[in-house]
């Protein structure tokens, strides 16, 4: 593939290609923009943006729950020379808040947004008594019904060191970090990733990550763009209300790359098994690229065991590693073969030790899929504390070096130089090793949960459940890990406790419900801890943490904390509502629901929702949809809802 010195002359490449890009915002609901029309409504709402007074170098927050809105405004900044920001849209308070610091961050900004949004917005502002926010929004922001017909705007002779756009991590929400990315970087990585996969242009995508994500963004719409294949955007929020409509989609449309994280696999499969898809093929499908998070070998193999009699091959499944700091991509395994792993011994994966290989039933083995070899334009080392070169067979710290690092956290000197060594290297805060020239990651030096695909920091967690009374931040430490035979990270809390344990159940529900309704992910697990260990010099160890707590040495506590099924409250006497209860109960497993508790209070994650209402949509078709949630939060107005809507 050519190497584009900018994302403007690739755009202008590819506009008069007879390719098409397919937005699914529901099993009914498409539209389709060509390429051609991208570029002209990208230019009328640039030319609305420049009679706005905006100008190169100016930055566009783009908080849109619209896939096509999104687009056609991040193209319109690029063509313009604006620097486009990706913010995604949540119903927390947590990304109002994230959204304002990002805003308070940037030096010229604007936002483009839909009336409703902007209206909440304003909403929030004035209840925080956020003036400073208010006053920014009201005058300095821009909806797409704001383009003026015959607008045009006009294009900018960017220059590969230009930004081109700004990423923001999916979780720093108290001090958010933007990565800034050059046209160069953005060029050479989508480059590397159109040849890694070898992608071509008869090819067809599919894809439900949110647009505001590296993956769902570069990965499958700016690099698919790149290859001049037609491409299908589904919304994410779709695709979680109605997770088997991706591979319905996928064999209609006969899509030949398609890509997830690992909670796709796991909530597409939660309805799979029970409803099953009779009349898809998928013999069509060349490469499911999967990233974003750590891999299960066990749920990879457990999806592709299930689609297999649909025509999925085993070798589609393709383990990539990328991160944002790199723009995207970083290494991907072979195409053709198997996906591979490699089984170690967990208590030899610290920084310098060489692996210890160790068979499947070993009690203490851990199981990694491989990430394959270092693609076009970016080397791998691992290095050890002092950032010293290691051997194959080594752990150390992921470290890179390329034209698609990055080189500026935005307007964060401090965080810029503590990013690279002394030498140069990007360093990921990613822990692993080359196995027979394959890369394996290990771990996280840097605090970092993966959940569902978004990352979120600890201390920002931390922050949110030190609110509870009689907690503070000195007593509180949250981290994230996969448990062995887990498929997906848990978010486990630890809390310093010395007293009775009957009086800390009570604890347990008040961290659970304050993290989800702040947050919208839900605690797995609450753990009593008699110290919290630091370093010298005071900094909390949370792998210590982690590692006693997959060693064991809380299981007995946590066996006295687990809720009896003795003494357990009867259903509703309505069977309507106690049906409801027993569905709450089958999907949540770890939390008792009431038919008053408010769903959105009771400290289980917005997926954990969705399956309920999933649930409760096999049993009763058609009558209940995730919005209904917010206007009928509890089990005796759902079903008193479902008894007028029959």
């Amino acid at each position: 593939m050519k190497l584009y010195d900018t994302m403007i002359d690739l755009l202008a490449d590819v506009k008069d290609c007879d390719r098409e890009i397919r937005f699914i915002d529901g099993e009914n609901d498409e539209s389709v923009l060509s390429f051609a029309d991208l570029w002209n409504e990208a230019l009328a709402l640039l030319g609305s943006l420049q009679k706005r007074g905006m100008t190169p170098g100016d930055e566009l927050i783009i908080f849109s729950k619209s896939n096509k809105s999104f687009v056609i405004a991040f193209w319109a900044a690029m063509l313009g020379g604006i620097v486009p920001v990706p913010v995604a849209v949540g119903i927390s308070d947590e990304h109002k808040l994230k959204l304002f610091r990002i805003l308070s961050q940037l030096e010229h900004v604007t936002l483009f947004t839909e009336m409703d949004l902007l209206q909440r917005l304003l909403d929030y502002s004035a209840e925080q008594k956020m003036d400073d926010i208010r006053d920014l929004l009201s005058t300095h922001a821009v909806l797409m019904s704001d383009v003026e017909p015959g607008a045009h705007g006009e294009v900018y002779t960017a220059t590969p060191d230009d930004t081109a756009f700004i990423q923001y991590s999916s979780g720093s929400t108290s001090d958010p970090k933007g990565v800034v990315l050059t046209h160069r970087n953005l060029c050479v990585n989508i480059r590397a990733i159109v040849e890694g996969f070898d992608w071509r242009a008869d090819d067809q995508a599919l894809s439900w990550m949110p647009l505001t994500h590296d993956m769902g963004l570069i990965g499958f719409h700016l690099s698919v763009l790149a290859a001049g294949m037609n491409h299908a955007v589904m919304d994410t929020g779709v695709f979680v209300r109605r997770p088997l409509l991706w591979m319905s989609k996928a064999s209609e449309l006969r899509a030949t790359q398609l890509c997830s994280p690992n909670f796709g696999y796991k909530h597409f499969l939660k309805l799979f098994v029970r409803k099953g898809l009779p009349d898809v093929d998928l013999s069509c499908v060349k490469l499911i690229i999967n990233g974003a998070e750590p891999i299960s070998w066990d749920l990879c193999e457990e999806f592709l065991t299930a689609l297999a009699p649909h025509g999925l091959k085993r070798n589609t499944m393709l383990p990539v590693y990328g991160l944002a700091e790199a723009t995207v991509g970083v290494s991907f395994s072979e195409l053709g073969p198997e996906y591979e792993r490699v089984i170690m011994d967990r208590h030899s994966l610290q920084i310098g030790e060489t692996f210890r290989p160790v068979d499947e039933s070993d009690p203490d083995a851990v199981s990694f899929v491989t990430v394959g070899k270092a693609i076009r334009d970016v080397g791998i080392r691992i290095a050890d504390d002092s950032d010293s070169i290691l051997g194959p067979g080594h752990i150390g710290h992921i470290q890179l070096h390329g034209g698609s690092m990055t080189e500026t956290v935005y307007s964060d000197p401090d965080a810029t130089a503590a990013l690279f060594t002394e030498d140069g290297w990007l360093r990921t805060g990613d822990c692993g090793v080359f196995v027979d020239d394959k890369l394996v990651i290990t771990g996280r030096q840097k605090d970092i949960i993966i959940i569902n695909g978004q990352n979120y920091y600890p201390h920002d967690i931390e922050e949110i459940v030190a609110r509870i009374e009689g907690l503070d931040l000195n007593k509180v430490v949250v981290a994230g890990a996969t448990p062995k035979g887990g498929q997906t990270e848990e978010l486990i809390a630890f809390i310093l406790y010395r007293q009775d344990l009957e009086e800390f159940r009570p604890l347990i529900d008040a961290v659970r419900d304050v993290v989800g309704e702040q947050t919208g992910i839900a605690v797995d697990t609450v753990v009593p801890v008699p110290r919290i260990p630091k370093t010298t010099s005071g900094k909390v160890q949370r792998g210590k943490l982690l590692e006693a707590y997959f060693d064991g040495e809380f299981d007995a506590v946590l066996s006295e904390l687990r809720p009896s099924d003795e003494g357990e409250e009867s259903f509703d006497d309505d069977p309507l509502v106690a049906e409801l209860e027993q569905i709450c109960r089958d999907v949540a497993k770890d939390r008792k629901i009431g038919a008053d508790d408010n769903l959105f209070e009771v400290g289980v994650s917005s997926l954990t929702l969705t399956e309920v209402v999933l649930a409760i949509d096999e049993k009763y078709p058609g009558k209940l949809d995730i919005s209904d949630l917010f206007d009928y939060p509890t089990l005796r107005e759902i079903a008193a809802f479902l008894k007028r809507d029959t």
